[in-house]
């Protein structure tokens, strides 16, 4: 059987491919208002594929205003299990076209990769779905519910709407997010845990105007000196982060060696880790907490006086187990404690993003683990943990309790998702088609 499901992937993927690429030329970029236009060309694409398969109600939707996804369906044997396919197909901005070694809206092989912006995140997601269906034809094993969403990268502000309208169309004993990782090449893996998102733009002042530094320096503390101690208290000398109440949990049991740790992250030499614990649970499962940007005046042209007001953005990624609500209060409670000097301290919350633990055990997962592996090779698949944040999972746990959640994807450890020179691993993407394929079968039965 997987012979010949391999036998079929292979003859489908060259018109995969074909469609992957038309994708990847729409600049279907949710963040910029100039391209809404393009971000609906790319959902009517999207649709008239899934046409193309002979696919029943196949709608462009929107809620409150949101960008367009469409929602599909195909009916398989009766009594058989619903599967809903997920991905999105937006994308981020691609940036200075500089940084780019060929076009990032001109799908570019080299060295077994796909380049483009969207060539793996996540319109590779939406090809995978497309090739198990092939595979199929009209002969699915299950029946199946295409759900490709148009604002992934900009937050699904209106996916929680999306959900509430179109709950029965959606509704799923299976549902396959098809927009996370693989451990590495020749390594699948099911993502298990993300952490959740917490930003907050503070503000700290000390002077209602600037005044003249030798005037007034020695007495009066500048507002960036003290928004840098108060910074300064939100580690330990550890590394770790040093809010109290967060909640923090152990990690699989992975090695994540240190020679890949090196090349992955892009450290600069020399430089050292922060935090206690495994390299995995800093990464998966204990809180996380960055400073991403700062209102200051620039070094060149800077006047000789003390700064009256600096700002900062904090963002703090919260471990699987906690709540934004509760990581939100410990961070303020903190940031109010510790701001120095009596200076005036407010705060803004920028956006936020729970995290996701799901339940990895029952038939679904049992199916899916035996398909990683047959398409893998024998190579069994990790339970992955994933430092960043895909909120919307939780959104989906949260509107059908009782549908199986399996958290897949395209994506390696070189994808370069949301950077310059974004790739698909070419063979690796024929594994997660064959996976999906056999996947859809085993659910089958």
């Amino acid at each position: 059987m997987t012979d010949d499901i391999r036998a079929r992937v292979q003859a489908v993927l060259p018109g995969v491919r074909s469609d992957l690429e038309d994708l990847v030329r729409i600049e279907s970029v949710s963040a910029d208002p100039a391209r809404a236009g393009e971000v609906r060309r790319s959902a009517e694409a999207v649709a008239q594929l899934f046409r193309d398969e002979r696919f029943e109600e196949v709608d462009i939707v929107s809620a409150d205003g949101g960008a367009p996804a469409v929602i599909a369906r195909k009916r398989g044997p009766e009594g058989a299990p619903t599967v809903l396919l997920y991905a999105h197909h937006d994308v981020q901005p691609e940036n200075d076209h500089a940084d780019w070694d060929s076009p990032p809206f001109e799908p570019t092989e080299r060295d077994g990769r796909l380049y483009a912006r969207g060539a793996a995140d996540d319109k590779a997601g939406i090809a995978a779905h497309l090739g198990a269906l092939r595979v199929y034809g009209d002969d699915l094993p299950v029946s199946v519910t295409i759900f490709i969403e148009g604002e992934e990268e900009v937050g699904s502000e209106t996916l929680p709407a999306l959900l509430r309208e179109h709950q029965d169309r959606l509704r799923a004993d299976v549902i396959v997010i098809a927009d996370s990782g693989n451990w590495d090449i020749g390594v699948p893996a099911l993502t298990t845990s993300l952490r959740g998102l917490v930003r907050v733009d503070i503000e700290v002042r000390t002077l209602t105007h600037a005044v003249h530094s030798g005037m007034w320096g020695g007495l009066v503390p500048d507002a960036l000196m003290t928004l840098a101690r108060l910074v300064a208290t939100l580690h330990d000398d550890r590394g770790d982060v040093a809010v109290e109440g967060l909640h923090a949990g152990p990690a699989a049991d992975v090695d994540y060696p240190e020679e890949r740790l090196r090349a992955e992250s892009g450290a600069a030499p020399g430089i050292e880790w922060i935090g206690t614990g495994s390299s995995v649970e800093r990464l998966w499962t204990k809180p996380a907490l960055s400073i991403t940007g700062l209102d200051a005046p620039k070094v060149a042209g800077a006047s000789n006086t003390l700064v009256p007001a600096a700002r900062a953005r904090i963002s703090m990624r919260t471990a699987p187990g906690d709540t934004t609500e509760n990581a939100l209060a410990c961070l303020v409670r903190h940031l109010e404690a510790n701001v120095p000097w009596g200076a005036t301290l407010t705060h803004t919350v920028v956006d936020t993003g729970e995290a996701t633990q799901i339940d990895a055990t029952g038939p679904a997962y049992d199916a899916a683990r035996a398909a990683f592996a047959e398409a893998w090779d024998g190579t069994e698949p990790v339970d992955m943990g994933v430092g960043g944040s895909i909120p919307f999972i939780a959104e989906f746990l949260e509107a059908f309790p009782e549908a199986s959640v399996l958290v897949t994807g395209v994506e390696d450890p070189d994808t370069r998702a949301h950077g310059a020179n974004e790739g698909l691993h070419l063979a690796e993407f024929e594994r997660v088609v064959l996976a999906e394929a056999l996947l859809l079968g085993k659910l089958g039965g």
